[in-house]
């Protein structure tokens, strides 16, 4: 709680008046996003459930959603109101956004103030494009948010898939992206998983159908998220979280759900900004002949010579090209 006002104090800044309404200002934690509304958990613990200020705008963010789960803001309530007003959004210190799904150039934040993000994929039913990943990766990379990746579903891979899942750590480990395996059948790599999350707030993404929420309950047995099976018509994952939530974790911290997201693109970057969130083609840039290479048509380029030396992945390649030519990703891909 900040401070104790009468509304006319609040509103027009004059002396209290007996037979105003009291109202009260606190800062709280954004656990839940419902469209319209918003649950808070103040600073003090209790839970309010409120609706943004009429006017509010973020400062310097084009967003479908001015508020995200994971925000600190400033509300206010009335003694009796069933709802809080926010009226303020306080800075953040990173947040996480894809493209809006009708809007290309407007982008949806996923989360905020985030320490560390966990990007849950899976091999086999369904498979998770590698251009998602890169997408994610880099996205993540953009606004500085240590990411986790999480190969799920072992206890279904074949011998093929457990191949699959040794290469793409070999790909991503050298980058600094820590790989992690988990089942939530048989609870493997779960204490890891934990280990990473203690007292952090922890975004768990990826695409439905993964396990995410299978995962959660897994780690967190009283929450018992909604789960559902696989659609075997088309491989695709039906989805089970509706709207971005927190849950504050047992053993200290929170962890953020997400809606699966059958899409994931990149805006407001520019060709030659994308490589810069590639780890093994910003080391190579000095390189380069020209200091805003693309990586495509220049000569003399550094991150094409390693490519053809095999130093770097010709899947992260190419990822990157269809990045910079704003390609969609389509679920059938498996690059």
């Amino acid at each position: 709680m900040v401070e104790q006002l009468t509304l006319n104090q609040w509103v027009q800044g004059s002396s209290p008046c007996e037979d105003t309404e009291k109202i009260m200002t606190y800062k709280g934690l954004v656990i839940k996003s419902l469209g319209s509304s918003y649950s808070i958990r103040s600073d003090n613990g209790v839970f309010y459930e409120c609706k943004l200020r009429g006017k509010f705008r973020t400062k310097g963010i084009k967003t479908t959603n001015p508020i995200a789960v994971g925000d600190r803001v400033v509300f206010v309530k009335e003694e009796n109101s069933p709802y809080g007003v926010i009226m303020e959004i306080l800075p953040r210190k990173n947040y996480i956004c894809r493209k809006s799904i009708n809007l290309s150039k407007i982008s949806h934040i996923i989360a905020a103030n985030i320490d560390v993000a966990f990007l849950i994929i899976s091999l086999k039913d369904p498979k998770t494009p590698l251009g998602f990943i890169d997408r994610f990766l880099i996205t993540a990379q953009s606004f500085r948010i240590p990411t986790v990746i999480v190969f799920n579903k072992t206890d279904i891979y074949d011998t093929q898939n457990i191949l699959q899942m040794t290469d793409l750590q070999s790909i991503y480990q050298p980058l600094g992206y820590h790989c992690i395996a988990t089942s939530a059948v048989t609870k493997s790599g779960m204490n890891e998983l934990k280990s990473f999350m203690q007292d952090k707030i922890t975004l768990f993404s990826g695409q439905s159908g993964v396990g995410k929420s299978s995962i959660i309950n897994t780690i967190e047995t009283h929450l018992q998220l909604k789960t559902a099976t696989i659609s075997h018509y088309n491989s695709k994952g039906k989805h089970t979280t509706t709207f971005a939530e927190l849950f504050e974790l047992s053993f200290g911290g929170y962890i953020i759900d997400t809606p699966g997201i059958k899409e994931f693109g990149l805006i407001d970057y520019t060709p030659q900004e994308i490589g810069h969130y590639l780890p093994e083609m910003l080391a190579l840039l000095p390189h380069c002949k020209f200091n805003n290479c693309t990586h495509t048509h220049e000569p003399q380029c550094a991150v094409k010579q390693a490519l053809n030396e095999g130093k770097i992945a010709p899947s992260r390649y190419n990822n990157y090209l269809s990045i910079i030519n704003d390609d969609d990703i389509e679920l059938k891909e498996w690059i």
